[in-house]
């Protein structure tokens, strides 16, 4: 049998890399599945934050009218 050449040598090299590389990309996990719909957490919380950002600004719009009365409580 002929010795075989540099460059089918280098060939055959190329074709067990690619192999190598497929070989793992098939064994690969598959891809996480796709996170479920919303259940309505999210949702709540979102008009959460909203009402107290509302009710911060309130404070600070309030705030002032009560402190310019000069403390007469009575």
């Amino acid at each position: 049998m002929a010795p075989i050449s540099r460059s089918t040598a280098v060939v055959l090299v190329m074709m067990a890399v690619v192999v190598a590389v497929l070989a793992a990309a098939a064994n690969a996990q598959a891809p996480a599945p796709a996170p479920a719909t919303s259940d309505g957490t999210s949702v709540d919380q979102g008009i959460a934050y909203v009402l107290m950002l509302v009710a911060l600004v309130l404070t600070y719009l309030i705030h002032p009218l009560d402190a310019s009365s000069a403390y007469k409580l009575f």
